[in-house]
């Protein structure tokens, strides 16, 4: 189905107020699949940057692992092998995030992540401009905005939605490969990192969703934000 991206992107900007683009993200499997023309990117920055960078600046590029600054990052999204601090624990303990390096194994063994070697290549774009067909969108914005949104996912079928975070690697697991893997939108409270190096300010959180959902929560979030109910 051939979706109107800048159309739907336009509508989630004007109806939500976003300060900044919602971010197409595609996950190459291979050099083939890097679309033709896509320059690479220039610096070797984190995951979560790269995004800012389409956000903010509205910047087209792909890169693959050897662009990728993050271990944790470049993991999560199939790029590259778990180093050995990460696998057991002993990263995140030294960094002060758990009390015991068995805690952080514990959270470590639930990130939600791609095989390794199963990526090629990250590639982003601004959605409204993107020239490529996407498999994640990732939004960045404020907490009332990412209720409209939940209300949006839930507005056809209802239900519950259920988020997975764990206050670390935000938006490379729990924003791009959690809903990659699940077919589901996942919502986040961001992370240090995330916050501290992709331009995320304290008011804002992240959301990540598949591209399959993109039509249909466009056409639903036109909806819940003018309904009577709606704040």
């Amino acid at each position: 189905m051939k979706i109107p991206y800048t159309e739907v992107s336009e509508t989630l900007k004007k109806v939500l107020s976003l300060s900044g683009s919602p971010v197409a993200v595609k996950l190459a499997r291979n050099r083939e699949e890097v679309p033709a023309g896509i320059p690479e990117a220039k610096e070797v920055v984190r995951h979560c940057q790269m995004v800012n960078m389409a956000r903010r600046d509205g910047a087209i590029f792909y890169a693959p692992a050897d662009k990728h600054q993050c271990n944790g990052g470049a993991w999560a999204l199939g790029l590259k092998e778990i180093t050995p601090s990460l696998q057991s624990g002993e990263h995140y303990f030294r960094l002060g995030k758990f009390e015991s390096m068995p805690a952080c194994r514990r959270t470590m063994d639930r990130i939600a992540h791609l095989r390794s070697g199963e990526t090629y290549a990250t590639v982003y774009a601004p959605l409204e401009k993107t020239p490529f067909d996407p498999d994640i969108v990732i939004i960045v914005t404020t907490p009332r905005n990412m209720l409209k949104l939940a209300q949006a996912t839930l507005f056809r079928l209802g239900g519950r939605i259920t988020s997975s975070m764990a206050g670390i690697q935000s938006v490379c697991s729990d924003a791009t490969a959690q809903p990659y893997l699940t077919g589901k939108a996942n919502f986040s409270l961001g992370c240090d990192g995330s916050r501290k190096f992709s331009g995320i300010v304290d008011e804002e959180m992240v959301m990540g969703f598949p591209i399959e959902m993109l039509v249909e929560l466009g056409e639903a979030i036109k909806v819940v934000t003018t309904a009577p109910g709606s704040k």
